[in-house]
C-alpha cells in the first residue's frame, strides 16, 4: 500500500514540476502515474548500473553527480513514454531531479516515517 501512495506522490510533483516549467511536459495525469511507474521501475533496474559505472565521478563530486543520474533516469523515462511526457534537455532534468530529491527528502520522507 505504501508503494501505491509513494507512486500518486511521484505523479502529483511530476505534475506540479510540469505546471511550474515550461521545459517539462506531461499530458495529464494518468500520464503522470505511468511516467511515476516507469521511473521507479527504471530506477530499479538501470539506476544501480550506472551508480556503479560512475562511482569515480560519483565521489570525485562528492555525490552531486548523482543528479545527473536521477536526470539520465527521468530522460529515459520520457524517452519510453513518448509524447506523453517530454523533457526539454538534460538541464531542464537536472532543475527537476534536484527538485524531486528535494521533495521527496524534506516532505515526503518525514510523512512516510512519521
Amino acid at each position: 500500500m505504501r508503494w501505491i501512495i509513494g507512486l500518486l506522490i511521484n505523479a502529483v510533483i511530476l505534475m506540479g514540476i510540469a505546471y511550474l516549467f515550461d521545459g517539462f511536459h506531461l499530458s495529464g495525469f494518468l500520464a503522470a502515474i505511468i511516467a511515476s511507474l516507469l521511473l521507479s521501475i527504471v530506477n530499479a533496474i538501470v539506476k544501480p548500473i550506472l551508480i556503479v559505472l560512475t562511482l569515480p565521478i560519483t565521489l570525485l563530486t562528492l555525490g552531486l553527480f548523482l543528479f545527473v543520474i536521477n536526470a539520465l533516469t527521468l530522460m529515459l523515462t520520457a524517452a519510453l513514454m513518448g509524447s506523453a511526457f517530454d523533457i526539454d534537455g538534460l538541464g531542464m532534468a537536472i532543475v527537476a531531479a534536484i527538485l524531486i530529491t528535494l521533495i521527496q527528502t524534506f516532505i515526503v520522507k518525514p510523512i512516510r516515517n512519521g
